[in-house]
């Protein structure tokens, strides 16, 4: 039979328990648990893994950046959040998932990249995509910029990015990864970018020539150790600032979203870059 992970060898009163054994990431204990971290692509490879043998994960998108432009440019939505871990919620806020079955054999990890800071374009570029085996968090939505429709809508993704002179915030992916971006506004030529919507909240819509907040990750402990990513980025315009949302959303010190952790970049001035977004990450955990 199989309990907790284990293959279990019943020999009259004794018990004999065969663990998993794998490779890949960088490995390390908490507890009783064997976690592998990803912090770029490989495989992790389980070798004797016993029947009905399961894993945790946390799967994190690469973040959206930031658009360039004037008042009016949207922030960069986060990386799609996806968890499974008992006790924490997914990027929609609901229960974690269900854990994975890890039956021996090798199994593809790709760490999705965050989206390039803009130097030419004006509109931000989506996140790439974070994959563990069948588990695929979507990247985060670009922020939006000036240049006509569709360019004032934020792009859709794990999170949404922010929009901008009155364009919609972009939608947060199927399924739920984490929320939408916020819409910016265009009100007597008073333009203000929506801030990108984070694993944990949406973005706010901007307000005036303010820009909108970021929308703040959530926090795991799935390496034994609680992080918050997932943040989404705020808008940078002029002295009115959207704060990038908690867990690596950019903001006005650090327009970047933050590595590994899949925060959306900052939306900025026509004289700044849009922010790039922060690479993801790929977390996986077994009871050994």
């Amino acid at each position: 039979m199989t309990m907790f992970g284990y293959n279990v060898l019943g020999f009259g009163s004794n018990l004999v328990f065969t663990a998993i054994s794998a490779t890949g990431g960088t490995i390390t204990t908490s507890g009783d648990f064997t976690i592998h971290t990803f912090t770029s692509s490989g495989t992790f490879t389980v070798r004797g893994a016993p029947q009905g043998s399961t894993a945790q994960y946390l799967v994190v998108a690469g973040g959206g950046s930031g658009g360039k432009g004037q008042d009016g440019r949207g922030a960069g939505g986060a990386g799609g959040y996806r968890n499974s871990t008992a006790g924490e919620t997914t990027g929609g806020g609901g229960s974690a998932e269900s854990a994975v079955s890890i039956p021996s054999g090798n199994y593809t990890v790709t760490v999705g990249a965050g989206g390039a800071g803009n130097a030419t374009a004006r509109t931000g570029v989506q996140g790439s995509n974070s994959v563990f085996g069948s588990i695929t968090s979507t990247g985060g939505g670009r922020g939006s910029a000036d240049g006509g429709s569709p360019n004032y809508t934020g792009g859709d993704g794990g999170s949404g990015g922010g929009g901008n002179y009155g364009g919609a915030g972009g939608a947060a992916v199927s399924p739920t990864q984490g929320h939408a971006g916020g819409a910016g506004v265009n009100a007597a030529s008073v333009y203000g970018g929506g801030g990108g919507g984070g694993a944990g909240a949406a973005g706010s819509n901007g307000s005036g020539s303010a820009g909108g907040n970021g929308g703040n990750g959530l926090a795991s402990a799935i390496n034994g150790s609680s992080t918050t990513r997932g943040g989404a980025g705020g808008v940078i315009s002029g002295t009115n600032l959207g704060s990038g949302g908690s867990g690596g959303g950019g903001t006005a010190s650090a327009a970047a979203g933050g590595a590994n952790l899949g925060g959306g970049g900052a939306g900025c001035k026509n004289t700044t870059n849009g922010g790039a977004g922060g690479s993801g990450v790929v977390i996986i955990r077994y009871l050994t």
